[in-house]
């Protein structure tokens, strides 16, 4: 699959593409006879993983440390395990402080709302 079309799939711009291809997230693409970039098309499922990641806030020197382990193969499963382990962590920590902020967020609309219907209430009452 050329540069394009994976950039199409995966959501990722072709710029992107490249930067991650240079600082190792993503293998070397292979080159077809023309010099272009030529995907397997099982890259998609790492460029969705790498999407994830990204998703819940790992930052790319950790998202580089897991590349990297996973190309030195399945003897390096646990710490790529431990890694992943650490990340959920954070996710979960953020989740709660947002979950935490959203119940403060409805509270606060909510007394909007009352306060709103109040008002209403006393201006269509003689």
């Amino acid at each position: 699959m050329k540069i394009g079309e994976l950039a199409k799939c995966s959501g990722l711009s072709t710029y992107t593409i490249r930067y991650y291809e240079r600082i190792g997230l993503l293998p070397v693409a292979e080159r077809d006879a023309g010099g272009q970039r030529d995907y397997d098309p099982s890259i998609l499922i790492w460029t969705e993983f790498l999407g994830r990641l990204k998703t819940t806030g790992m930052p790319i020197r950790d998202m580089l440390r897991y590349a990297r382990l996973r190309e030195q193969g399945a003897q390096t499963g646990l710490e790529r395990r431990a890694l992943l382990e650490a990340h959920r962590d954070m996710v979960r920590d953020k989740l709660d402080t947002l979950q935490a902020s959203l119940l403060v967020l409805d509270i606060k609309i909510d007394s909007y709302v009352d306060t709103e219907q109040r008002t209403h209430h006393d201006e269509t009452t003689p």
